[in-house]
């Protein structure tokens, strides 16, 4: 699902992209834009992707989770300042929780052109979205320094296995975005409660969903950030879900950072976020992996 500013940005954003076909000599950028860092592409596209940074964090914003300090979105709109990502994939936010962090992309990407989604958890004991104790709908977001590939629309859903006696059925989300080349960005949070629903989460959204956005002609490299609860990317759990080729980066336990075939991981690192959630940032810088040395 996609929230009305996205949708807004997305119009602003081919606008801009038809006029420049049409031969305008320039773009805007907005008062606080800076420079993107040599060898990183341009939002609008024109430059050959070199390394793509990956930001994953879970900022346990619901507010009923006992991790809750309510300064978990303060603490990682400074990280994305500080560290200005490609892509974030975020777990445990609230629909407020995203806006605000598409903001603090915005403040370091040229232009101000950044995109964003958001898919609510459900309920499961009313069928409806889960709701933080704010009210706002809580669930999974992205955010991308790309526009949207025009289009396209975002994947989303609900997993077909669930844990009957936890009320938060989990959700997954993917977006392909407008890099050079484009990539599909996806991330998810499974189950903890039961070891078996976490496995069968993660052999659907890997055997299932991403499997399918990967037989799409033209299928772009796939990079999905999320909260898999399965240990490090040695477990053998872990493993048993991931397709062949595919590289993993942790945080040493429940984060990951998964790519497909066409990126290896250069370097990871995890940033404390200061107390203010149960788990660090784990930012993952990612290099295109060169034709002839890619396997199945």
């Amino acid at each position: 699902m996609r929230d009305r500013s996205y949708r807004g940005l997305r119009a602003a954003v081919v606008g801009c992209l038809v006029a420049c076909l049409a031969g305008c000599a320039g773009m805007t950028t907005g008062s606080n834009a800076v420079e993107p860092p040599p060898g990183r592409p341009d939002p609008v596209g024109g430059v050959q992707a070199g390394p793509v940074r990956v930001l994953q964090m879970n900022l346990c914003s619901s507010g009923i989770a006992g991790c809750y300090t309510g300064r978990s979105t303060a603490e990682a709109a400074a990280v994305i300042r500080a560290e200005a990502p490609d892509l974030v994939t975020l777990n445990e936010v609230c629909q407020d929780d995203v806006s605000a962090l598409e903001r603090a992309l915005a403040d370091v990407v040229p232009g101000g052109m950044v995109t964003s989604s958001f898919q609510a958890a459900r309920d499961g004991r009313t069928g409806d979205p889960y709701r933080c104790r704010n009210g706002q709908q809580y669930g999974i977001g992205l955010l991308s320094r790309w526009p949207a590939v025009p289009g396209s629309s975002t994947d989303s859903g609900i997993y077909p296995a669930q844990d009957s006696e936890d009320p938060e059925e989990r959700a997954w989300l993917c977006l392909d975005v407008a890099a050079t080349p484009a990539v599909t960005v996806c991330t998810t949070h499974l189950a903890y409660t039961k070891r078996e629903v976490t496995v069968a989460q993660c052999r659907y959204m890997f055997g299932t969903v991403i499997a399918a956005l990967r037989a799409r002609d033209g299928a772009a490299p796939l990079v999905l950030g999320g909260d898999l609860n399965l240990g490090s990317g040695d477990s053998a759990d872990l493993m048993s879900c991931l397709p062949a080729g595919s590289t993993v980066a942790d945080d040493g336990g429940r984060q990951h950072v998964v790519v497909t075939p066409e990126f290896v991981v250069d370097s990871s690192r995890t940033i404390d976020l200061r107390g203010s959630t149960d788990h660090p940032a784990l930012l993952v810088t990612l290099a295109p992996q060169p034709a002839g040395r890619r396997t199945a």
